[in-house]
């Protein structure tokens, strides 16, 4: 004869295997979730990645467009500003030379073509000869107290 708790055991033990597997495919059915999850991050990274490399190599591709173009235009400038193409527009607009008899140089006074040494002359006597800057604010107040008192005394002076 079996006692209410050992069939309660038993039971419990019939059904345990049940749970197991059950218990087992719920895992399993739980990791294959996940790394469908995992999988979809990855795929939609990895596109957005793709995505934005394709656009940095269409900027890179543009961007040497726009350089080769700018490299253009200024071998464009270079060759419109060559003295025979200047000349040559000069003439065009009706400028003539000038004969040797038509130049005027003007005289300067002062003027020293080695500038160069002299403007470091120049500028370290004009530093020289500059006040020093050494006022304070408590000096300012003084100052300010000065003339005021100074005013003050002229004006009653001048009312008595």
């Amino acid at each position: 004869m079996t006692t209410p708790t050992q069939d309660w055991l038993g039971h419990a033990l019939r059904n345990t295997t049940w749970r197991l597997r059950q218990q087992t495919a719920a895992l399993a059915a739980l990791g294959l979730f996940i790394a469908v999850i995992i999988g979809a991050l990855y795929l939609m990274q990895a596109a957005s990645i793709a995505t934005l490399n394709r656009q940095l190599q269409e900027l890179i591709a543009e961007r040497n467009l726009l350089e080769q173009s700018n490299e253009q235009i200024r071998s464009e400038i270079a060759q419109l500003r060559t003295v025979f193409r200047l000349r040559s527009r000069a003439l065009e607009l009706g400028f003539v030379e000038a004969e040797r008899d038509q130049i005027e140089y003007l005289v300067v006074d002062g003027y020293n073509p080695n500038r160069e040494s002299t403007q470091l002359q120049v500028a370290q006597e004009e530093a020289a000869n500059l006040p020093v800057y050494d006022e304070t604010f408590g000096g300012w107040l003084q100052q300010q107290w000065d003339n005021f008192t100074h005013q003050f005394q002229d004006f009653s002076q001048s009312g008595s």
